[in-house]
């Protein structure tokens, strides 16, 4: 039997105000992190990770975003939309076969996303269990910016996204890696198809998957993993994973040849 064919989808759409100057002339997937842009150490975890094609979504200074054998995908309105409507730009793939899906402003390594690829499910997303490192290495009080995340005894997602001050409420950290099938994205089509374009157009990931939870339709799968992976979002996380690296606290994925 011939192999499902396995796409990479990177979400680069939007500037990433909290960067600061860092962003003022470059989008956010190409800030660098040793000497490497974000968005090469993605293509580099995808493609070894077992992803057959790559795609981007661009949006906020997409002329700069060019790459050697990779596709593209544009999200005119990036700067009055989010996340889910990046997605929709890219709803084609979506529907025609699985989709590992990145965000811009994240980077992993390729074991992720080879587990991630293979588990089982409709709809899976990636999860750190041993979150509460660096979540204390980023935060002053880690509880401020950590959401709530639980899955059930067969790894499916019970919650995800909430505020809380208790860590028993929470067992992971979403790490913005995720693979959908085109079931999964027939009942996101319908499900968007009841919003009002405000609330499309303002819809975040972690949103979508509470409204898709909501549902009952179908379970979403929780893979989980421990550490060697981060989310810049702000200049001080750029230093702290040079300082990681250095220290042999984390072991970058490396760009392809």
């Amino acid at each position: 039997m011939k192999p499902v064919m396995m796409r990479g989808l990177i979400l680069a759409a939007g500037r990433g105000s909290r960067m600061g100057h860092l962003t003022d002339a470059l989008p956010k997937c190409l800030i660098e992190l040793e000497g490497e842009p974000l968005i090469a150490r993605q293509i580099a975890a995808l493609t070894r990770g077992g992803v057959d094609e790559i795609g981007v979504v661009r949006g906020y200074r997409a002329e700069m975003v060019e790459l050697p054998g990779v596709s593209y995908f544009a999200n005119e309105q990036w700067a009055e939309t989010n996340m889910v409507m990046s997605l929709v730009a890219a709803a084609p793939w979506l529907r025609a076969g699985p989709v590992v899906v990145s965000y811009g402003d994240i980077f992993y390594r390729s074991e992720l996303v080879r587990g991630l690829a293979a588990a089982p499910g409709r709809l899976v997303i990636s999860y750190d269990r041993a979150w509460r490192r660096l979540w204390t290495l980023r935060f002053a009080d880690p509880l401020a910016d950590a959401e709530t995340f639980r899955v059930n005894a067969a790894g499916e997602l019970v919650e995800i996204g909430g505020k809380t001050t208790r860590f028993e409420e929470i067992e992971g950290q979403y790490m913005g890696l995720l693979k959908f099938t085109p079931p999964a994205w027939t009942s996101v089509e319908a499900l968007l198809s009841t919003l009002n374009e405000e609330t499309r157009n303002n819809l975040d990931m972690t949103g979508l998957l509470n409204r898709l939870l909501a549902t009952k339709e179908f379970p979403i799968g929780a893979f989980g993993a421990a550490g060697n992976w981060g989310e810049i979002d702000n200049p001080e996380d750029v230093a702290l994973y040079r300082k990681m690296v250095s220290d042999g606290e984390l072991v970058l994925e490396e760009p392809l040849p």
